[in-house]
Formats: C-alpha cells, sequence, structure tokens
C-alpha cells in the first residue's frame, strides 16, 4: 500500500462509504475543491469544523539564491494558501501516530 492517497483513491472510497457512483463522488469532490479555491482567491477562509480551516497569507518579498548558479534573485512577495488542522483532526492524526511502532 502507497504512503500517499491519491484523489482517485480517494474519490473511491467516498464512493464506497457514501454508496454513490464514483462519477457523482468526483463531481462531489471536483466541486469542493472548486469552490475552496475561489473562496481563497477572494480572501475567505474556508473553516470545516472538526478538519480544520484553510486561510490564505501574504508572504513577503525576499532576496534568494539560484541554486544551479549561486547567483542572488529577487523573489517577490505573493499570497499563499495555508491549511490549519482542527482539534479532531489534530488528535486522531497524533493517536494513529502514538499507536504506531518504530522500526
Amino acid at each position: 500500500m502507497s504512503k500517499n492517497l491519491t484523489k482517485a483513491e480517494l474519490i473511491a472510497l467516498v464512493a464506497k462509504d457514501a454508496d454513490l457512483t464514483k462519477a457523482k463522488t468526483e463531481k462531489a469532490v471536483n466541486a469542493t475543491m472548486q469552490h475552496i479555491k475561489e473562496s481563497l482567491a477572494k480572501g475567505k477562509n474556508v473553516t470545516l469544523i472538526g478538519f480544520g480551516t484553510f486561510t490564505t497569507a501574504q508572504r513577503a518579498a525576499r532576496t534568494g539564491r539560484n541554486p544551479q548558479t549561486g547567483k542572488k534573485m529577487s523573489i517577490p512577495a505573493k499570497v499563499v494558501p495555508k491549511f490549519r488542522p482542527g482539534k479532531n483532526l489534530s488528535e486522531a492524526v497524533a493517536a494513529k501516530k502514538k499507536g504506531k511502532k518504530k522500526k
């Protein structure tokens, strides 16, 4: 089993749990992601109680270095998306990690 869950795998799992077709589930997942993107683009936060909050943040302009040449370059300011997990999600992940044994 892969360490990552792909969009197709997520759609299949949701379709099975919700007793929906994969096509209807894919439309719902795509619509959800589209509305989250549009809301963030408009400067709105998206809060899913128990899961987390999607927000945006202003990243300041800065000077960086080209990794190939080492030459200094200017990196412009930009707005970036952020995600802050909710309490239920954080607790679920912490409980799952706590139950795993180190190799």
